[in-house]
């Protein structure tokens, strides 16, 4: 996440939109040599329907340092989940668009059901620990939490959100700067105001109609491994792309008991291929390439799979055991994240079937999918690993909630520049290719060695071709991607 990034905070004056000498809230954040203006817009929970209620929705617009001329471009940018809030990620994204701060405006908005808008719980936490039938009946009972509620709780909703702020903050044309589910959000965005779109920047993306089943981070997975060890000259990508074939198969046929401690106090979990899934696609692929000198949990896979496949599970199941204990470790409540994603997400069931019909649904897709497609994964383990997809939504009702967002409008034809790392099985290459495809003018850049985000980069390259690219709107020169070294990858003994 970009909010991860190092940045720097001092204090500065703060106006209202207004400009009138109105105490700013208590959340505004302060940033050295820039004015800031923090408000917020209030908005239908969900339009039509009045009784639900209203939702204030936050943001803060950073001014740019040199307020005598106009503003070159406004960037609004949205960091991801879907939970991440923009407010909190102020450090970050002043440090990442520093070149541009000099005559460009950025503008943080707190999602609804994210930071300062109203923050949504219902419950939620500690999905890490759950087994797949616990985590369904908690979305449910999330759904159920929030009742007519969750209704609200869209990408579209959260789209207008943020062309309302525009219009309240009398801007014209924005620059739409997207991270990993930012992507989506913001496609939908301009689709549905394509007219306020003037470029569009995203890294880590993926199509809004993507393939519920994960096959394109199936397929990465592999893809990945091989080359990490090709680049790196540690290891060979073929021989650890056929132990990872063997490792999940001897987990289907006998899962792994495993023992995480989280406050004291041990929890009994088991290792099974849709867990280690699960852990190739996610927490593998965050922040690759931060430190190339180090060896990350990617780095480090070829030699935990080469033991594996000879029989001894020790250090991959030590390795997974302190996976989990970080991911148990994060407490946040995943109401806002559950609600978008079992509200828009395509899926392989109909919405309108009851619970049993879509049931059979889901396992004649997977039963049908060809496993070719899923590189060493069965497809029925791979459409199972996800916290934020799969059949975790199976249960979520129809009835007063949204439907799964489709694109049906044309997106606008300006400057689009889409980058994706090559390390990345989380939003791959393949999905990173297909979100481009979407829009009439875009191009697709991968990042070499590096994940889930490029801008994160040890030597600052893909930072300077995104705030490039924001600038001249246009691609510039990427041979600084040659600099981007290789990964540490422990070598396979």
């Amino acid at each position: 996440m970009i909010s991860a990034l190092m940045a720097i905070t001092t204090a500065l004056s703060v106006l209202s939109p207004s400009s009138s000498a109105q105490s700013a809230p208590a959340w505004c954040p302060t940033v050295a040599g820039h004015r800031v203006e923090c408000g917020t817009e209030s908005r239908p929970l969900v339009a039509g329907k009045p009784a639900l209620g209203t939702i204030d929705v936050a943001y803060a617009l950073i001014r740019r340092k040199d307020e005598s001329k106009p503003a070159r471009n406004t960037i609004v940018v949205n960091p991801g989940g879907p939970g991440g809030g923009a407010i909190e990620s102020t450090k970050g994204y002043t440090k990442l668009t520093r070149s541009l701060a000099a005559d460009h405006d950025l503008l943080l908005i707190d999602p609804r059901g994210t930071g300062q808008s109203g923050k949504l719980t219902c419950g939620l936490t500690g999905l890490a620990l759950l087994t797949r039938p616990e985590l369904r009946r908690a979305a449910a009972r999330c759904a159920a939490t929030l009742g007519p509620r969750a209704e609200g709780y869209t990408s579209a909703a959260t789209a207008d959100d943020i062309d309302a702020v525009r219009r309240r903050l009398g801007l014209d044309q924005i620059v739409l700067y997207g991270v990993s589910y930012g992507t989506y959000l913001m496609s939908i965005y301009a689709e549905r105001h394509p007219e306020t779109v003037r470029s569009v920047l995203f890294s880590g993306a993926y199509p809004v109609g993507f393939d519920p089943l994960g096959g394109p981070s199936a397929r990465a997975v592999s893809l990945t491994l091989r080359r990490i060890c090709e680049r790196a000259a540690a290891c060979d990508g073929d021989a650890v792309v056929a132990d990872l074939r063997t490792v999940n198969a001897r987990l289907r046929a006998e899962p792994r008991p495993m023992t995480v401690t989280v406050d004291g106090n041990p929890r009994a979990l088991t290792l099974t291929e849709s867990m280690l899934a699960l852990v190739l696609t996610f927490p593998a692929s965050d922040a690759v390439g931060s430190t190339p000198g180090k060896a990350s949990l990617l780095g480090r896979m070829p030699a935990r799979l080469h033991h594996a496949a000879r029989g001894d599970f020790r250090p991959l199941v030590k390795e997974i055991g302190g996976v989990f204990k970080e991911l148990a470790a994060d407490q946040d409540d995943q109401a806002l994240s559950t609600s978008v994603v079992c509200n828009d997400y395509a899926r392989p069931w109909s919405v309108h079937a009851p619970l049993r019909e879509r049931w059979r649904q889901f396992h004649r897709s997977v039963e049908s999918a060809r496993p070719a497609e899923f590189g060493t994964f069965s497809p029925r383990a791979f459409a199972t690993s996800p916290l934020d997809g799969g059949d975790l939504c199976i249960a979520w009702p129809a009835k007063g909630t949204a439907r799964p967002y489709t694109l049906t409008g044309k997106l606008p034809d300006v400057p689009t520049l889409v980058i994706s790392g090559d390390l990345d099985s989380n939003t791959s290459d393949e999905n990173g290719r297909r979100n481009a495809a979407q829009f009439p003018r875009a191009r697709f850049l991968p990042v070499p060695n590096t994940g889930h985000i490029p801008e994160l980069d040890a030597t600052g390259c893909a930072k300077a071709i995104v705030t490039g690219f924001i600038r001249h709107e246009r691609l510039g020169d990427t041979s600084c991607l040659r600099r981007i070294p290789p990964i540490k990858v422990k070598l396979v003994r």
